[in-house]
């Protein structure tokens, strides 16, 4: 649409889509709003929509993804969650444990979250896991602790679903629904989270390729849930010095092809310790909107996941460099050029 398109050409336009079918996806962007069309088996003839008021041009989307292509809308969305955003200027930074595991815990890990100065806090309350008699999570009980995380220390707050009960839960407790790698193709589940109007991080699966992981996306926003976030956690190869081989290249791939913002768990994505700060680092160098990290109080102790979790003091200089290097690239080059820079 243009610039000055008002609300009634858009609702034209919407009209026209659905007298046709089919369905429209409103997004509305910082200059401008798209209109995405899904539902059509074929192209569409652009002069449906070309001589609407209100509408600058109709672009064929040439991507098996249409809703989440940057032929769609170039400029890239932010994602609103909770009182904060990813996806915007400011490196989003997302820590917490694996798993909930007592309150003390918790409380213990979100104080240092809070005091690093992060905006979002993680934390499984139902836990996937490959033994069935490995711990599974507190659930509803540790989505009421969560509830009350963000009411003590204003942090919002990113929880796990694995079913449709856990997505009704978390959009009762929580401000971001996370599916993890273990379903990212379960088809039914993104369709039931894309019904809802609750942001989505979607973590890529173990094997998935980047086709596969968009399409996924596009399954969630299809429903008419246009707030998803992507992440890359690590992939399975031959590799067995980490856990799993986090694959950075991702990361201008995703920026290339489409709007939505990207974000990486060094944690998972290594499973080391002594890995996850370096990896960190170069996921904001290679334009991460932001980081998911996983912090324990006593890491030696954990239920789950306790080889990859930092420490309170790990995790406050990983916090600090990385900030440090996102400000670095993030400086216009004006700035070095002029001797303003560091």
């Amino acid at each position: 649409m243009k610039p000055d398109a008002s609300g009634a050409d858009v609702q034209k336009v919407l009209q026209v889509i659905e007298a046709l079918g089919f369905r429209g996806h409103t997004l509305p962007g910082e200059n401008r709003t798209a209109i995405g069309v899904t539902g059509n088996r074929g192209s569409i003839d652009p002069a449906h929509f070309e001589n609407l008021p209100g509408v600058a041009d109709a672009i064929r989307v040439t991507k098996p993804y249409k809703l989440i292509s940057k032929e769609l809308r170039p400029e890239r969305s932010v994602i609103k969650v909770g009182n904060a955003n990813i996806g915007g200027p400011e490196l989003a930074m997302i820590a917490g444990p694996c798993a909930l595991e007592d309150h003390q815990q918790v409380f213990a890990t979100a104080e240092t979250v809070a005091a690093s100065g992060a905006k979002f806090f993680r934390g499984g309350a139902f836990k996937p896991r490959t033994s069935p008699y490995a711990f599974q999570g507190l659930g509803e009980e540790g989505l009421k602790m969560l509830a009350e995380v963000r009411d003590q220390f204003g942090l919002n707050i990113v929880t796990e679903a694995m079913d449709e009960h856990g997505v009704d839960a978390v959009v009762k407790y929580g401000d971001c629904i996370q599916i993890g790698a273990r379903n990212m193709q379960n088809f039914s589940l993104l369709k039931y989270v894309g019904q809802t109007r609750t942001p989505v991080l979607l973590k890529r699966g173990l094997s998935a390729t980047l086709d596969e992981l968009l399409l996924a996306a596009e399954y969630i926003m299809a429903e008419g849930n246009y707030d998803v976030i992507l992440c890359e956690r690590g992939i399975r190869t031959f590799a067995n010095h980490a856990r799993n081989t986090i694959d950075l290249s991702i990361v201008p791939a995703v920026h290339n092809l489409t709007h939505l913002p990207v974000i990486v768990d060094p944690s998972h994505g290594t499973g080391r310790n002594y890995m996850v700060t370096p990896l960190a680092r170069a996921a904001v160098a290679v334009g991460a909107d932001g980081l998911i990290i996983e912090v324990h109080p006593c890491p030696e102790e954990a239920l789950c996941d306790g080889a990859q979790a930092l420490t309170p003091s790990q995790y406050m200089e990983l916090v600090s460099q990385v900030r440090a290097l996102h400000e670095l690239i993030s400086e216009p080059v004006s700035a070095f050029a002029e001797g303003h820079g560091p």
